[in-house]
């Protein structure tokens, strides 16, 4: 059940309550693709980080350590010891993007694995079925992901099929809730929205999905290199013709510029691996802007990351130190710095949702903007 508590302009505040339990949005998911976020942090650390959602992925799941694997264990959440909701992406943009060699038929797509080579097979109801396995509290549609290079023709017959697959998608997660031994008999499916960089033709697949009535929409296809401001105005066009009362998701957004503009336009969730990716490789955020820790100017720099941050790495450790431990490959130091942008993005989503509560968020975003750009 998805609850509106405040609006300000096309900005949305909503409580999303799930058989493992409610969440608020706007909210940042974790990316966990393989069941774990790169950079040692634990499930425990994830909600000490405020982690609300843990997003992780189907085809990765699949092909490592394998869904059947999976299910044998109780499903993900008994897997990986995690008891708050978890969204599984389909494993469409994998096989797209990973797989060298793949053939896409009516009935799905033909590829090989990225990790050993072997043939697989994936199409809407093998997705849902993995998904199933999984036992994820939100299942992704499993659709084609056009680039935003693509002709309109290819677009537009590629946006027919995966309208085509989702009616399939739904038709099997309904067969498959009904089973007796799926370990989620309540696991949602939520509908993506593609088209590239065509207004029209978004709109139009934005009314066709709207349709079938899902548990939530998502817009996917978009930060995949078309200038942002290219992303801003098919969000425009797009979020107003997505059912308002259901969630909307953008996928794979984004920095914290992104967020701010995406919520400007309705948008409750959002995901990327950017806090653990740049974390990683000591590329921090902060209200102050963006911090380069392997930068010589904090060899000798003994204050925290941010200096009113409550999160465990400023807390108790200093620039320097970190500094030392990424120079020096210890796997500490990326497990802290991860840690820091994680917590960075979930506050950050927090006074998102205060700001909303009290009718100031375009105040907020004005004055998060004001002097940072948060580049990627």
């Amino acid at each position: 059940m998805y609850r509106i508590l405040a609006t300000e302009g096309r900005a949305k505040r909503a409580e999303f309550t799930t058989v493992h339990g409610t969440v608020q949005t706007p909210l940042f998911m974790n990316v966990g693709t393989v069941a774990a976020i790169k950079g040692g942090v634990s499930t425990e650390d994830l909600k000490e980080l405020g982690c609300q959602i843990q997003l992780s992925n189907t085809y990765h799941l699949h092909v490592r350590p394998g869904d059947e694997v999976v299910k044998k264990l109780g499903g993900l959440h008994k897997f990986m010891a995690w008891d708050r909701p978890i969204l599984t992406d389909s494993g469409g943009f994998q096989v797209f993007s990973l797989a060298s060699l793949r053939r896409i038929k009516e009935e799905g797509v033909y590829f090989n694995s990225h990790v050993d080579g072997r043939k697989i097979f994936m199409g809407p109801e093998q997705s849902m079925q993995i998904q199933s396995n999984l036992a994820s509290t939100i299942a992704m549609a499993f659709d084609e992901c056009p680039s935003s290079l693509a002709e309109r023709s290819y677009v537009q017959a590629s946006v027919d099929r995966t309208s085509r697959w989702l009616e399939r998608c739904k038709a099997e997660l309904e067969r498959l809730n009904s089973l007796d031994d799926t370990i989620n008999k309540e696991q949602m499916l939520f509908g993506i929205n593609q088209g590239a960089i065509f207004p029209d033709i978004r709109i139009e697949h934005a009314k066709r999905i709207s349709e079938l009535d899902l548990p939530g929409y998502s817009i996917g296809g978009l930060a995949v290199g078309e200038p942002n401001e290219v992303m801003y105005d098919i969000l425009d066009h797009v979020v107003p013709y997505l059912p308002k009362d259901k969630p909307t998701y953008l996928m794979g957004v984004g920095t914290p510029k992104d967020i701010l503009e995406g919520v400007e336009r309705g948008v409750d969730f959002f995901d990327c691996v950017y806090p653990s990716r740049n974390g990683r490789h000591g590329h921090l955020y902060t209200n102050r802007g963006t911090v380069r820790l392997l930068n010589a100017q904090y060899e000798l720099d003994d204050s925290p990351i941010e200096e009113d941050c409550n999160c465990p790495a400023c807390r108790h450790y200093s620039k320097a130190y970190i500094r030392h431990l990424l120079k020096a490959k210890e796997m500490l130091g990326m497990r802290l710095c991860v840690m820091h942008n994680l917590y960075f993005y979930n506050k950050m989503m927090e006074e998102i949702r205060n700001a909303l509560d009290n009718g100031t968020f375009a105040a907020y975003k004005k004055q998060k903007l004001e002097n940072v750009s948060y580049n990627r």
